[in-house]
């Protein structure tokens, strides 16, 4: 079974949108310096207060997706409020510098899982089963491809089946026994995995802010790029999970691979 023309053409916008330059790319585009010299620039530390509040923001992302995401029927997605949204906390970040970012992370990122959530419902993923909810998780550690990447494989689907394990795991946790025990192994390994990820892009983000010139303007800009940049991590994710949900899964790798 091949994919109709229709079908291709989507695989080869979200190949587009998920092996794209990452997000360091565009922030050294705004910035007018490469992202390595704007964090030789952060004090000392912030490695720590970037760990903290990243994985702090995944673990309130995670509980909202479990208590308030559902299938609600959707077929477009509110990317551009969602971005309203997340660019007003960026202001407030951008002012404050990373000693502001404990508060803004979790906020901002909350308000990213909703505009993720949306686009899945808009690809027509059912978010009331666990997978669907952690998928959404999920996009918080894709990117643009890296430098180990080769032309045989892809840095979306190593990301995915990296996080393959730790997805199931948590899954199968959720489904047997609710909402999240605190400290439980399988939701443990899975933040921090989505954190190792999700935390590049957090410093990057942090350093462009910590630039003398960007200030509270540029810290809305540079949140802008940052859901933006998600929001097109999402929408290549669902649907090539769309496109698995129709044609063999294997298939529908095989030919993102060709493209």
């Amino acid at each position: 079974m091949n994919l109709s023309y229709e079908d291709q053409e989507a695989l080869r916008y979200a190949k587009g949108l998920l092996e794209n330059p990452g997000l360091a790319a565009k922030i050294t585009g705004l910035i007018g310096m490469p992202i390595e010299m704007a964090l030789q620039r952060l004090p000392e530390k912030w490695a720590q207060v970037v760990n903290t509040a990243t994985k702090k923001s995944l673990e309130t992302a995670l509980q909202a997706a479990l208590l308030t995401i559902d299938d609600k029927s959707q077929s477009n997605s509110w990317e551009f409020l969602h971005k309203l949204a997340v660019a007003a906390t960026g202001a407030g970040g951008g002012a404050l510098g990373l000693l502001g970012l404990p508060v803004e992370l979790p906020v901002s990122t909350t308000i990213m899982l909703r505009s993720i959530a949306d686009i899945a419902r808009s690809e027509g993923e059912r978010l009331r089963t666990p997978d669907a909810k952690l998928a959404c998780l999920e996009v918080f550690a894709l990117g643009g491809p890296s430098k180990s990447d080769d032309a045989s494989e892809s840095a979306y689907f190593l990301m995915r089946g990296a996080l393959a394990k730790s997805v199931s795991d948590a899954a199968r946790h959720i489904a047997q026994r609710g909402l999240v025990e605190q400290g439980a192994p399988a939701i443990v390994r899975f933040i921090t995995q989505l954190a190792t990820r999700f935390g590049v892009n957090v410093s990057e983000k942090v350093a462009a802010q910590a630039v003398p010139i960007v200030g509270a303007a540029g810290g809305l800009v540079i949140n802008v790029l940052f859901i933006d940049h998600f929001q097109e991590m999402a929408r290549g994710h669902f649907i090539v999970r769309r496109l698995e949900r129709t044609y063999d899964p294997q298939l529908v790798r095989a030919e993102y691979e060709r493209l």
